[in-house]
């Protein structure tokens, strides 16, 4: 009788693979059923009954409606930050050492993870999401103009000023009904925002 347990995978592994399965297509659910019925509007029943879970199951990995709104946003907000990073250090490799050509590498990069996900981040952007979220998104703004800083030393005033352009870009371009108009607006800020010189 050969021994097989060395080619089986540990049931825990197993279990967590099919756990980490669920949740993933329970997120997938409730990004598509937020983005079409909104937050206020969808329900628990039509997340679990999209992502052919059990309403268990769900709890078993959320606390709730807001928890999965709240993981799509982290989950968001995690490739976001990726994608301008990756684009700051790209600039830098390439030898810019001037801060606003990187701020603003890092901040096409966010845009254009923006566009690639127009309509998930156009559900953040639509104030329909769970209580307290606006304090949240408010947060992670402040979040974003500390990193910001890190490249315009002791220049306060002027980070605070592009990161709040910026924002309004992203806003603009997002949830605007005219794509190309907004896209074009997009471009000409970042014209507008690249000739802002530091003291």
């Amino acid at each position: 009788m050969s021994d097989t347990r060395a080619t089986e995978r540990p049931a825990t592994a197993r279990t967590s693979e099919r756990g980490a399965a669920t949740r993933g297509a329970l997120l997938d659910a409730a990004r598509e059923i937020f983005i079409t019925s909104g937050f206020a509007e969808a329900g628990v029943t039509d997340v679990v009954q999209r992502a052919g879970a059990s309403v268990g199951s769900l709890y078993h990995h959320f606390s709730g409606k807001a928890d999965l709104y709240l993981a799509l946003f982290e989950d968001f907000q995690t490739r976001q930050t990726h994608r301008t990073k990756q684009a700051v250090q790209q600039a830098r490799l390439s030898g810019e050492p001037d801060p606003m050509p990187l701020f603003l590498a890092g901040a096409r990069a966010y845009l254009d993870g923006c566009l690639a996900e127009r309509d998930l981040a156009a559900l953040f952007l639509r104030g329909d999401g769970p209580p307290g979220f606006e304090v949240i998104m408010r947060d992670r703004l402040r979040q974003w103009a500390r990193r910001n800083a890190t490249l315009f030393e002791n220049e306060d005033a002027l980070v605070v000023v592009i990161t709040g352009a910026l924002a309004a870009v992203v806003q603009e371009l997002t949830l605007s009904d005219d794509l190309e108009a907004a896209s074009r607006m997009a471009e000409e800020a970042l014209l507008i925002i690249s000739r802002i010189r530091p003291h």
